[in-house]
């Protein structure tokens, strides 16, 4: 597995659930991370892509009880094996938490499935997860 077959594995579950949980059908990636020659990342810098976006998000607003607020969305920090958020991703999801977004690092698909499904007030274990 690597981090790109674990969140196909990811997007794959919310496909396969949407019609149980309707919100899934947007949750969505911004491609940032990946490896792109010189030109197209200059092209890309200039449409706005920045560094340590969050992989994932789902902007479905919820009202959480426990803390009487309400999150703005939900973002995923996807990761795989040993590799850690940078600096710019701590940066981006700190930012994004103190704007009222739920923010998560995942080290594997089935963690943030249990996210996204707790998140939308379901419980993981009817999903077997």
């Amino acid at each position: 597995m690597s981090e790109s077959t674990e969140q196909m594995a990811l997007v794959e579950f919310a496909t396969l659930f949407q019609d149980r949980i309707p919100e899934l059908t947007w949750l969505f990636h911004v491609p940032n991370g990946e490896k792109r020659d010189k030109a197209t990342a200059g092209r890309l810098k200039q449409l706005g892509v920045k560094r340590g976006v969050p992989d994932l998000w789902l902007p479905v607003a919820r009202y959480d009880p426990a803390l009487n607020i309400t999150r703005t969305g939900l973002v995923i920090e996807l990761k795989f094996g040993r590799n850690k958020e940078t600096q710019e991703q701590r940066a981006w999801l700190g930012f994004l938490a103190r704007q009222g977004w739920e923010v998560r690092t995942c080290y594997d698909w089935r963690a943030a499935a249990r996210v996204l499904v707790a998140y939308l007030g379901h419980n993981p274990m009817e999903f077997g997860l």
